[in-house]
């Protein structure tokens, strides 16, 4: 933005140059499912007046919305992490066959090195598959301009585009230059079955549309400015894109690099011309080797791609320097080892408790998505499985279908009140509709707690805070056709073990609500911290069993960090010498 000849610039993360982006593209319409590291472009666009934002239950949802918003008229966006493209593969193809009306641009951000997430997917097999242009911004300068750049993309050649991003690139800072929001205008709708109603009479003749756009977008791709080779030393070629262009221009400043803003499609001709002009040239890239395969069947020959570069985790200047057989310096050591910090589950989380019983009861679990994967981790260890969203619900079934009568007896599943929302309600009706005698535990912590607190159907209130229909959890189990539903408190461990055993020995399926806020919610005003009297406790570490990051053993007794202690009260029910209370009881 300009005034009196002045500039404004603002130190961004990649993810809010996103969101900026979108507010001076004149985007109206976000619907998003958070997923780090993603999340935050949304909550960031939510900042904006102008820019309707929501988070849907999940990502399939919110790429419909979105596609929704532009066949009405307007500019629209939707987020998710690699895996939540998973769940919106299904309007992603289809999309690319009806095309836009305003333009839609589709941020998937991957996780090279499983910062959070459950695989290093890569999303670029997408953009080829679905046969949809892919645009890769360096740093948090081109996630605004490449932003910008999608819509007019999209409009201009009737497409959906998505926009890539990492966990580095999407929360590292640098300068952006701001500018002022352009027209938002609703473009026109006209009724026009041929181009939206996807049946296949229809879908034959977009598929038609589709290869010519692709055809038309290589061309574009050729000599957009986005693509560009950088000439230097030509003894030394790099073909890169993403956050790995800023590693190999640390390492090889000299060298000539081939910078690819625009990942799909191909630039051949560009490619082949660079190729030429090197004498020899490596393909930089992480995960699989997508730009690395293209340049080989094209005939180019390569000195290097993942053979020396690995198909494993994220690159870094570092890597790069080992694989090509440079000095690398020295780590700094310590004197003493650095322990492990391993992630926890918060002190006063009100899922150990439950977790606690589950264990206690050996019970085989089928987990989620969430922060409560935590109750895998020693020393509760409690959780057997995680495959992704919604799977502990749908796997119970398979599971105690599978191994009959017995499993449904030592057999639980663990789901969280947003994961719920997003994809554990189908499996629900699965088990009514199919007769499995299951035991779905919902952790209604009420919020969804991995991603930084963001609201989700069942908590009241929208993105932007606005009040909202709460939905019931326990209204949608009965829908589902489940009779025995209840809701538990998991820090009164008793009820909580008699309320599994005895939905175990039902001979329905049922589910169990264990609802309590999480403890680090605003509303939630911690109670005075808990304290161990030295002179009861026996030292027999039963406290320790739940893993409380508030409560270490020293010099042979248990203490409480007053620092973290929350005054859960889940500490004193497992002391049976009465140790544990608060000073002023």
């Amino acid at each position: 933005m300009e005034g009196d000849g002045i500039i404004m610039q603002k130190l961004m993360l990649g993810n809010e140059a996103v969101a900026r982006g979108l507010y001076e593209a004149g985007c109206r319409f976000v619907s998003s499912y958070p997923g780090t590291p993603s999340t935050e472009i949304t909550e960031f666009v939510a900042k904006y007046d102008e820019v309707y934002a929501e988070w849907a239950p999940n990502e399939k949802v919110a790429m419909e919305a979105a596609l929704g918003a532009s066949i009405g008229g307007a500019r629209s966006f939707c987020a998710m992490k690699h895996v939540g493209l998973n769940v919106a593969a299904d309007p992603l193809f289809t999309a690319s066959y009806t095309g836009v009306n305003a333009g839609m641009v589709i941020a998937v951000a991957d996780d090279p090195g499983m910062h959070s997430s459950q695989n290093e997917q890569d999303s670029r097999h997408y953009a080829q598959a679905a046969k949809l242009p892919m645009l890769e911004p360096a740093d948090s300068t081109e996630c605004l301009a490449f932003t910008k750049l999608a819509f007019s993309l999209s409009e201009t050649f009737d497409t959906p585009v998505i926009l890539r991003t990492c966990t580095r690139v999407a929360h590292s800072q640098n300068l952006v230059t701001l500018s002022d929001r352009a027209n938002d205008e609703i473009k026109p709708y006209e009724k026009n079955p041929a181009k939206y109603v996807m049946a296949p009479a229809n879908a034959i003749g977009r598929h038609v549309v589709v290869e010519k756009r692709m055809s038309a977008l290589a061309e574009y791709a050729e000599t957009c400015e986005i693509n560009r080779a950088e000439y230097g030393d030509n003894r030394l070629g790099f073909i890169t894109s993403g956050t790995c262009y800023q590693y190999v221009r640390e390492v090889f400043p000299q060298a000539s690099v081939l910078k690819l803003g625009m990942v799909n499609p191909l630039p051949d001709r560009l490619i082949r011309e660079f190729a030429d002009k090197v004498e020899m040239l490596y393909v930089v890239e992480e995960l699989d080797p997508i730009l690395e395969t293209h340049v080989r069947a094209m005939g180019i020959s390569l000195a290097g791609g993942k053979d020396k570069f690995g198909l494993l985790g994220e690159l870094s200047q570092r890597k790069l320097r080992q694989a090509m057989g440079l000095s690398v310096p020295e780590a700094v050591s310590f004197e003493e080892p650095v322990p492990p910090r391993p992630p926890v589950m918060c002190a006063g989380c009100p899922h150990r408790g439950l977790f606690y019983v589950l264990k206690k009861l050996k019970l085989t679990v089928c987990g989620d998505i969430g922060c409560y994967t935590l109750g895998s981790a020693q020393p509760l260890c409690a959780i057997d499985t995680t495959i992704c969203m919604g799977a502990s619900v749908s796997g119970i079934h398979g599971f105690t279908m599978a191994r009959g009568e017995e499993a449904t007896k030592s057999t639980v599943a663990v789901i969280g009140d947003s994961t719920f929302m997003h994809s554990g309600i189908t499996g629900l009706v699965n088990i009514a509709y199919n007769g499995s005698n299951a035991t779905v535990i919902v952790l209604d912590n009420s919020i969804t707690g991995m991603t930084g607190h963001q609201q989700n159907p069942s908590t009241g209130l929208t993105l932007k805070n606005q009040p909202a229909p709460a939905i019931r959890i326990e209204d949608i189990c009965r829908a589902a056709g489940i009779q025995r539903v209840r809701v538990v408190d998991p820090q009164d461990m008793a009820a909580m073990e008699q309320a599994v055993q005895e939905e175990l020995a039902a001979h329905q399926p049922s589910v169990i609500i264990s609802r309590r806020p999480c403890a680090m919610l605003k509303c939630v005003k911690p109670k005075p911290a808990l304290s161990v009297n030295p002179n009861l406790c026996r030292g027999c570490k039963k406290c320790m069993k739940l893993g409380c990051p508030a409560i270490v053993f020293e010099n042979g007794r248990a203490r409480i960090d007053e620092t973290l202690c929350v005054g859960c009260g889940l500490c004193p029910q497992m002391c049976a010498f009465g140790a544990i209370g608060r000073e002023d009881a």
